[in-house]
């Protein structure tokens, strides 16, 4: 699916539901202050240097909708978006989000721990989604790779496989259409969701910074990342 409309609206859906378990703290990791700012505020902004007119949706807990509220104001953020409360998984969340697009449009998904993307990827993945209808970012395998099932495991060929990273970019009516499924526990991002619906993926090179902040030496690994 193609649009040829070059004033289409762009769209992010930035989903943030975790609750930071795993970096051992009470504060939910997409708050985490970094260089100076919230993750999530990062995360923000670097759409905004991509489109300053992109439209920003904000999936969090409901329990958090108040607390970011409370930082946009700590912080002076007074960056325009939307906030939706999420759901039980990744899947319901976003669903809860896409009731908000248009019909028309080109919307990012992304994990609001990725704040080192860079600008030029999320220019690179709308473009590819516009012509194409669905791009999601990979990487490929550097390490080597092993099938493990019960008590037996097997060597697999690494070139088979790739490293799924986000923003995940589609055509509007895509993703709209894709997310009127019921869910499947096989749901594990986007592209899953939007495959199932009939679709074909496509992709693209992702970057080896666009790290995801989940564990604490990935918040070490993205200060440095600011710092450069």
């Amino acid at each position: 699916m193609k649009i040829h409309n070059n004033s289409v609206k762009n769209f992010v859906i930035i989903t943030g539901g975790g609750f930071g378990t795993r970096m051992r703290g009470e504060i939910p990791k997409q708050f985490l202050l970094l260089a100076g700012l919230p993750i999530l505020m990062h995360t923000i902004n670097k759409f905004l240097e991509f489109d300053t007119k992109i439209n920003i949706i904000l999936t969090l807990p409901e329990t958090q909708i108040e607390f970011w509220k409370n930082l946009c104001s700590k912080y002076d953020f007074n960056v325009k978006h939307q906030c939706v409360a999420g759901g039980e998984t990744r899947f319901h969340s976003v669903r809860n989000a896409v009731q908000l697009l248009d019909n028309d449009g080109i919307t990012a998904v992304h994990d609001a721990v990725r704040p080192l993307v860079s600008p030029r990827l999320i220019k690179i993945c709308f473009e590819k989604a516009k012509k194409l209808g669905a791009i999601i970012p990979v990487l490929s395998v550097k390490e080597s790779l092993r099938f493990v099932e019960n008590e037996k495991n097997i060597s697999v060929n690494r070139d088979f496989y790739k490293i799924v990273q986000t923003p995940q970019v589609f055509h509007n009516q895509i993703l709209i259409e894709s997310y009127q499924q019921p869910y499947q526990d096989f749901f594990t991002d986007d592209a899953s969701v939007v495959e199932a619906g009939g679709n074909k993926i496509f992709l693209t090179d992702g970057e080896e910074e666009n790290i995801k902040i989940t564990l604490p030496q990935d918040l070490k690994w993205a200060e440095f990342g600011f710092c450069k």
